[in-house]
């Protein structure tokens, strides 16, 4: 059975609403999942800009989410709205937490990756991805990908 990964406010493949840009009000969007592989015990979500002009851009990284939880309810930040034992790691702004879709030109695919994983992470708030896949490597159950797009209009 495959990983099932959406969100309510836009479908894979097509915009991104403003409102979870840097345009609007650079909200995380809601997230859900469901068909988690047996084994699983934490997920992470990773949210990357490969259309970015120097080289992909990470945007979000959420880690050690338990298992029981299926969801991210729109809005997380840092310090709000973040299930318990769930931890964020530093995006390519150089911040921790999310970053919204803010492409210079054209049109951008973002892409958020969930990671089925058969540990607890454990890495500390503030993680970068190279560390978060150091950590993955060998622990992932399965993957589900959601990608939408972004134009600025200016």
């Amino acid at each position: 059975m495959a990983i099932k990964f959406f969100s309510p406010a836009f479908k894979h493949g097509e915009p991104i609403p403003a409102k979870y840009t840097c345009d609007g009000q650079n909200v995380s969007p809601a997230l859900q999942w469901e068909g988690l592989p047996e084994g699983t015990k934490t997920v992470a979500i990773v949210l990357e800009d490969p259309d970015a002009p120097g080289g992909t851009f990470i945007h979000w990284i959420v880690y050690d989410i338990p298992v029981n939880i299926n969801n991210l309810q729109e809005g997380i930040t840092s310090t709000m709205n973040l299930p318990d034992a769930a931890a964020m790691g530093t995006n390519d702004a150089r911040r921790i937490g999310y970053f919204g879709p803010c492409p210079p030109s054209g049109v951008h695919h973002y892409h958020f990756r969930l990671y089925a994983l058969s540990t607890i992470l454990r890495l500390d708030a503030g993680a970068t991805l190279k560390e978060l896949e150091l950590e993955m490597e060998n622990h992932t159950l399965g993957k589900a990908e959601l990608m939408g797009t972004y134009r600025r209009n200016r």
